[in-house]
């Protein structure tokens, strides 16, 4: 495979995919303070996202909008996977049949834009049948899949609102945004689900009807909608408008109860359609080959919605999955073969660690870290080339890349089905390094920062232009600054309007325009936003030194063997770090040494060759400039999950969760020796 940089840089321009972005930086003092970008896409000015599904079906109803799982017969056996009603082919409306599971002979079924559009409006007829009326909330529990795509349109395309549910969420959890949204119906997919619903709303004292997927809801609600005429549904579209809530988005709740955001369906337009006015290259290709992906995201969270918004509102195909590691994701990947891949970090780490394993497996780790390095230090000329300060890869190096392409490149470009060569990173940040070997591997990841506030990505690092490190310039349309603490702040049309019946909690949040984000970043000279952490989390030693030890933790879990992990050391005379192992890749490491999968915990951190990895892991980790210096550690006989309240369902850390739970182990880090 060829570079990625000049070559790829000009055959972009020459195409006219790329289109320019007007952006304006503001210096103060000979310091970046603000940067502004132009919108590329025109506002919404009528209607909501319910008119996607129907005006794609008027203008192109053959175009192929979706693509999902063929249903097998009723009579045949389904292996285990995600489950749950679908229509059988031919009958629009009807949603009989049931997904093939993964490693099954099903096949990918595609789904035009005129079919899409009548399920909406069947499902839509459904539930205005059932009660719902305009601006009613349907909370949905489910997983990613087809259903959901139907169901959120056909909840806008009668009035309603949505509001989503982690399909990994607890009871207390679902019955808090159960009580707080007033959601009027719950739909979930499972038993499973139906039972932490039950208890959910046990605790509330309340009733609420719930339908469950795979218990046939989809079919009931299309039954009972079959005496309400379509020209409903339109007079219940004619009522929204660009400012209507469209849904409302929980906050991951790591500092206290989850805040509902209330966003508008001019919200997810704005930052549905510059986003794909702004990576057509990415999307398109300079091969013009048809854009698809795989969606295998939460739908519940904000960044899955907004791409499988913009999809249908370009008519880029999409497929739905829910997630899963890199080897039970490998069988979709390659039988839906997506052009470009939206994943959080945490999944591109998993890909590289699949690999060292594999590698290690076959007794080739030393080639594996080998080609590791050999791919960030192309990846470094790649990008030093697309800046114009250097020539890119000298000969050497790219006859070493080929070399590794065989032997390990083309496996991992393998694992995510082979064509794509462009994916979108976002949710927390990627590992520089991480970046560079995926570079190296041919894999171009472009990296965004966002908040659920904010629609999703409020920053993305331009097709022609990325800049490892950074998370770019702001989405077309909106802006940043930097207040005089390093906070940043962000405005623009992807802005939310509002914090649900929280008017305190919004008026902190949004200051005169401008969302505080609660982050620290700065502006490069280029306009481009850099990330140093979490405004509430930075750590002060005793000793005055200011610490950002989200920086820390995620160069820590880029290196073998690390889980989790954290920094702690606030108030303390040093920082210290919690560090969880990775179990997966412990097991085949220790097969490797002749050892056994279930070695003790005391047996296991008492290995010399293990404490030498964390070390070494502990020391590359310091070497990040502006981050601080973790000067002791403590293996943890533990992971940190959702389900022991570690991660929230979005995965993100809970940090004062984790410092009680393991008070008495920080402690011991500051004892005298």
């Amino acid at each position: 495979m060829g570079g990625i940089g000049k070559d790829l840089t000009s055959a972009l321009r020459a195409s006219g995919l790329a289109e320019p972005v007007a952006v304006e930086v503001t210096e103060v003092d000979g310091v970046v303070r603000e940067v502004r970008t132009a919108p590329l896409a025109d506002e919404l000015t009528r209607g909501g996202l319910a008119d996607i599904p129907f005006d794609n079906a008027a203008h192109a109803p053959r175009s192929v909008v979706l693509r999902r799982r063929e249903p097998l017969p009723s009579d045949r056996p389904t292996a285990a996977g995600p489950g749950g009603p679908l229509r059988t082919p031919g009958r629009p409306g009807d949603f009989g049949g049931r997904y093939a599971g993964p490693g099954t002979d099903g096949t990918w079924e595609p789904v035009s834009a005129a079919t899409f559009a009548r399920e909406v409006s069947a499902l839509a007829r459904g539930l205005i049948a059932a009660g719902l009326a305009p601006g009613d909330r349907v909370a949905l529990m489910c997983g990613t899949r087809y259903e959901w795509a139907v169901l959120d349109f056909a909840v806008w395309a009668a009035g309603g609102q949505t509001v989503p549910l982690y399909a990994n969420s607890t009871a207390e959890q679902a019955a808090w945004v159960l009580e707080d949204s007033g959601a009027v119906f719950l739909v979930v997919e499972n038993p499973g689900h139906a039972r932490v619903a039950e208890k959910a709303l046990a605790g509330l004292g309340r009733s609420l009807r719930i339908w469950q997927i795979d218990a046939g809801a989809l079919d009931e609600l299309v039954q009972i909608g079959r005496d309400i005429s379509p020209r409903v549904v339109a007079e219940r579209r004619r009522g929204v408008t660009p400012e209507s809530t469209a849904t409302l988005v929980y906050t991951s709740g790591t500092t206290g109860p989850p805040k509902g955001c209330v966003l508008s369906h001019a919200n997810l337009h704005a930052e549905a359609a510059n986003l794909v006015r702004l990576l057509r290259p990415v999307l398109v290709g300079t091969a013009r080959e048809a854009p698809a992906t795989l969606l295998f995201l939460p739908l519940a969270h904000i960044l899955g919605r907004v791409v499988m918004v913009a999809c249908l509102l370009d008519r880029i195909t999409l497929g739905l999955w829910p997630g899963g590691t890199p080897e039970e994701l490998q069988p979709e990947l390659e039988a839906f073969a997506p052009t470009f891949l939206p994943a959080v970090p945490s999944f591109f780490e998993s890909v590289r660690d699949t690999a060292r394993r594999e590698a290690e497996r076959r007794g080739r780790a030393v080639v594996f870290a080998r080609a590791y390095r050999v791919a960030v230090r192309y990846g470094e000329a790649e990008l030093r080339r697309l800046r114009g300060t250097g020539d890119g890869p000298s000969p050497a190096l790219r006859l070493a890349r080929r070399l590794y392409d065989t032997l390990v490149y083309r496996r991992i470009r393998g694992s995510l089905g082979g064509r794509a060569r462009y994916a979108i990173s976002g949710g927390a940040a990627l590992d520089p390094r991480l970046h560079l070997f995926l570079l190296g591997c041919g894999i171009l990841v472009h990296e965004g920062y966002g908040l659920t506030e904010t629609t999703a990505a409020v920053t993305l690092t331009p097709p022609l232009a990325p800049r490892v490190g950074s998370v770019g310039h702001p989405v077309p349309g909106n802006a940043v600054r930097i207040a005089d603490d390093s906070e940043v702040l962000v405005g623009g049309r992807v802005v939310f309007g509002s914090y649900w019946m929280d008017p305190e909690a919004t008026r902190v949040a949004l200051r005169d325009g401008w969302l505080a984000t609660g982050d620290l970043g700065y502006l490069d000279d280029d306009g481009y936003l850099h990330l140093v952490g979490r405004k509430k989390d930075i750590l002060v030693t005793s000793a005055g030194e200011n610490v950002s030890p989200a920086a820390l933790e995620d160069r820590l879990r880029d290196r073998p063997l690390i889980g989790h992990c954290l920094v702690v050391g606030e108030g303390r005379p040093y920082v210290a770090a919690l560090i969880t192992l990775d179990r997966p890749a412990l097991e085949p490491w220790l097969a490797a040494r002749g050892l056994p999968p279930d070695l003790p915990f005391p047996q296991l951190i008492a290995l010399p060759e293990l404490l030498a990895i964390v070390q070494q892991a502990v020391d590359d980790a310091n070497e990040a400039p502006a981050t601080g210096a973790i000067r002791r550690f403590r293996l943890l006989d533990g992971e940190f999950t959702p389900r022991n309240g570690m991660l929230t369902p979005a995965l993100t850390l809970r940090r004062e969760t984790v410092t009680a739970t393991y008070q008495r182990e920080i402690e011991a880090l500051y004892r005298d020796d």
